[in-house]
């Protein structure tokens, strides 16, 4: 039995690919780097399609994906971009809403928490505060090193550890990562029945972009298909998701130039700070976006530096390789991030399974996964040239947290 050692920070397609794994009955640890589940916020609507209900189904038990597809939101049928006082600018219609029912047609938005929770359940060799430093090869096996002082060993380690990957520093050195000049917080507004009455009407039937001169929000809805916590009990009894009600995510996208402070200090604020800085962005809005922005829950707002992967050329295969962003970070102007992340989970799950030489599995899963995951970083930053971020992609900005997967 072949042993995959991995590192990461629960990103989506990390978890993925364990689930996959330990389906085709290959021995999986997984390595977190924070100390505890709900650490710290991990993002709130994503958007995904076909490319990761395909992969979720493929990897997961079909229980699992059952629950994955209730807790899901209703496919969106528009649109819709207006400016900051909410005078509708272009809206684009498209779909009924009522496709989406198979893995081959999947279009929803997903709380990501969920379904992070989603893919932990299950996964026994889960080790928190396993913060990766560096690793060692020796023949056909390679150890881990982490923070603590412990290490692991086994055949195939596995860089899930997201845009800053110390694994991907350590395997290809030469892999670069720019910076898009452009700054996101991310924000939740619980929905009451106040907070419903601020709502424009358009946003209940899919996304909104709000765009002015020197800032763009994004507003997304989440209204899962069945209640998480009902729907837990059903598929999965014993599995707690933590859900707090139905909400709009907001994420308001500034250039890099307007912020007051460095990455490292925004980084490092608490989320009343960047709430309040959010509060100031909007100020002069319609009022219905300002009370939206001020009635979120302050403590959760968070920062996120864009930024996105220089592709590289090809790299010669060997027991250690990488997943997501740590490999194809890219913009959000897509939504293709997590797609993408769960797509490489159920790509290199088939090439270890395949039962082939461990290595020549590797090349295979890397040859296809730089082929779709850098024609995706090109094609989104295509999408963010022009205005927003750096823009037409502000619509794409709440789709996912560009630091994880």
């Amino acid at each position: 039995m072949r042993h995959a050692g991995r590192d990461h920070r629960a990103g989506l397609g990390g978890l993925c690919l364990a689930q996959g794994l330990k389906a085709a009955g290959v021995a999986v640890t997984v390595h977190e780097r924070d100390p505890s589940v709900g650490h710290r916020p991990q993002g709130y609507r994503i958007h995904l399609d076909s490319r990761a209900a395909q992969a979720l189904n493929e990897c997961l038990p079909p229980r699992l994906y059952e629950l994955f597809t209730a807790t899901a939101a209703r496919p969106s049928t528009r649109v819709t971009i207006v400016d900051e006082h909410l005078r509708e600018l272009h809206t684009v219609r498209f779909g009924d809403g009522a496709s989406g029912d198979t893995p081959e047609t999947f279009n929803a938005a997903v709380d990501r928490m969920t379904l992070r929770t989603i893919l932990l359940a299950g996964l026994d060799e889960v080790r928190f505060g396993a913060e990766f430093v560096r690793y060692e090869q020796d023949g056909g096996r390679v150890r881990a090193f982490f923070a603590d002082g412990s290490t692991a060993a086994g055949d195939l380690l596995v860089g899930a550890d997201g845009i800053g990957s110390r694994v991907r520093g350590q395997r290809l050195p030469q892999a670069r990562v720019k910076d898009l000049g452009v700054r996101c917080l991310y924000g939740r507004t619980i929905l009451d029945d106040r907070v419903a009455g601020l709502l424009p009407p358009a946003l209940s039937e899919g996304f909104m972009s709000v765009r002015s001169a020197g800032a763009g929000l994004a507003l997304g809805l989440v209204r899962p298909r069945e209640n998480p916590v009902e729907a837990a009990a059903r598929l999965w009894p014993g599995l707690r998701l933590d859900w707090a009600g139905d909400y709009v995510m907001w994420a308001l996208a500034v250039p890099a130039a307007a912020f007051p402070g460095t990455d490292r200090e925004l980084g490092a604020a608490d989320g009343a700070r960047l709430h309040e800085l959010a509060a100031g962005y909007v100020a002069g809005w319609h009022p219905d976006l300002v009370e939206l922005v001020a009635s979120a829950q302050a403590d959760q707002t968070f920062y996120v530096p864009v930024r996105s992967s220089v592709p590289l050329g090809p790299w010669g295969p060997d027991n250690v390789t990488l997943l997501g962003d740590a490999v194809h970070a890219m913009s959000p102007a897509q939504g293709s991030g997590a797609n993408c992340a769960l797509l490489d989970a159920a790509l290199l799950c088939r090439a270890v399974g395949a039962g082939g030489p461990l290595v020549e599995a590797v090349g295979g899963y890397e040859r296809k996964m730089t082929e779709l995951g850098f024609a995706a970083v090109r094609a989104s930053e295509q999408a963010a040239d022009g205005s927003g971020i750096r823009a037409k992609g502000l619509a794409r900005l709440a789709n996912r947290r560009p630091d994880q997967e």
